[in-house]
């Protein structure tokens, strides 16, 4: 096993990070009035005692973009998590349905699916990893032969679960206890803070004008679409007609 090098971890989060950024300002560049409206409850902003348009977009568009980039900064740590364990132990993307990490360590096969934090599914979402575990399993016996032994792991890039051992056979590791797992290196979930922020002051003020732009952008359309009042109150009737009216 080659030593763990955070120089190396330091240069790829620098170089990559930039990805993660540049998905966000897509995101908000890209949005339509008919999106962010489709997309939100309405009943939940009026409960909210929005009163304007602007105050209206403002929390129509923090919502959805909030949603947006959990997802994508989930995908940009799976792909971090795989860098470094390929560069640790040798791990690589697998090639089975509900596995994204596959490496050997300590004479154990390790099979992992990555989530962002620990509360990512309910018992459904729960119950189908557990049965593509069981699929990976079946598969690795049969069609691959491999005899060893095999773990299974859902792995949580943040958080804590104070009972990793699970009884349907596999451990769920968060926080510490996961960047350890497939780095060998207790303090990594720490050392990633810095090289995480790097370059975010300048990426966040582009990001900040792109935003604002993107809110004139939709008040005025809400203006033109007709969902404001002449007194500059929200038309909540016709805000509810447009998401949830039968049409003909």
């Amino acid at each position: 096993m080659p030593p763990f090098n955070l120089a190396d971890v330091s240069a790829y989060v620098e170089t990559d990070i930039g990805k993660f950024h540049e998905a966000r300002i897509a995101k908000i560049s890209g949005l339509t009035l008919a999106a962010i409206l489709k997309g939100k409850n309405p009943y939940l902003f009026r409960a909210k005692d929005i009163k304007d348009a602007d105050e209206l977009i403002r929390s129509v568009l923090d919502a959805f973009l909030s949603s947006g980039e959990e997802t994508m900064f989930g995908n940009f740590l799976e792909q971090l998590a795989i860098f470094i364990n390929e560069r640790v132990y040798g791990g690589k993307k697998a090639g089975i349905v509900g596995i994204d990490l596959d490496f050997e360590k300590d004479g154990v096969r390790w099979l992992v699916s990555i989530k962002s934090g620990p509360n990512w599914g309910n018992s459904d979402a729960v119950k189908k990893m557990i049965d593509q575990f069981t699929a990976a399993r079946q598969t690795l016996r049969t069609s691959g032969g491999y005899k060893g032994q095999i773990e299974f792991v859902n792995g949580c890039c943040y958080g804590i679960d104070d009972k990793p051992e699970k009884r349907r056979g596999y451990a769920k590791l968060c926080g510490q206890r996961f960047w350890s797992l497939i780095s060998g290196d207790d303090a990594l979930y720490e050392e990633l803070i810095v090289p995480l922020g790097h370059g975010a002051k300048d990426w966040n003020d582009t990001i900040r004008g792109v935003y604002d732009a993107a809110h004139a952008k939709l008040v005025a359309e809400l203006h033109s679409g007709g969902f404001i009042e002449k007194d500059g109150a929200v038309d909540w009737r016709k805000l509810i007609q447009n998401a949830s009216q039968m049409k003909a």
